[in-house]
């Protein structure tokens, strides 16, 4: 008898892999920001090297682990509301075949170790590791679903993430320019 509750923990050790990564990364660039504007003497004054960089990661640490739970958190419900639209399988038992790509995440956020000193890297090893996670799940689920099923749920799921991500775009844009349009000497 297999235990479906084997792989319940990779989504918490994945987010924490990655958050880290992307810690590292982004701890790295505060540092020499930190530096470049003349701050970094004065915070070294109260702080040691070594307790700058880990006061830096914890909480970028925990920054980037708020963000990708929440992003995890979203993801699921738009890939629940999109089963609901499309999928035969009424008693669930397709979602827990799907757990499985809990291990694509799991390998992408080892992997993103790698790429801790290079946000393109780490991009592309991320949003990698989305799509081939995507594709297993829309592979494995693709057998309680009819053809045009499968690819409502695969239009539906873009659409959704286009528009999701469309709105952080035009709402990091509005505040960009109200924040230059408040400027003084502008």
């Amino acid at each position: 008898m297999k235990n479906p509750y084997v792989f319940g923990f990779l989504p918490l050790i994945t987010i924490l892999l990655f958050s880290l990564t992307f810690s590292v990364y982004t701890m790295n660039k505060a540092i020499a920001l930190f530096k470049v504007i003349g701050v970094y003497s004065g915070m070294r004054e109260f702080l040691s090297d070594l307790e700058l960089k880990l006061f830096l990661l914890v909480i970028l640490v925990l920054v980037f682990f708020m963000l990708f739970s929440a992003l995890k958190l979203i993801a699921e419900t738009i890939h629940e509301l999109g089963m609901l639209f499309f999928s035969k399988d009424l008693e669930g038992k397709t979602i827990s075949q799907a757990r499985g790509g809990y291990v694509i995440f799991f390998v992408g956020a080892a992997v993103s170790a790698v790429g801790s000193q290079s946000i393109h890297l780490l991009l592309a090893i991320f949003l990698a590791t989305a799509f081939f996670y995507f594709i297993y799940v829309v592979f494995k689920l693709s057998s309680s679903m009819s053809l045009l099923g499968t690819v409502g749920l695969i239009m539906f799921e873009i659409i959704i993430w286009s528009l999701f991500l469309a709105l952080i775009l035009y709402a990091i844009i509005k505040l960009y320019n109200g924040i230059i349009a408040s400027l003084p000497f502008l």
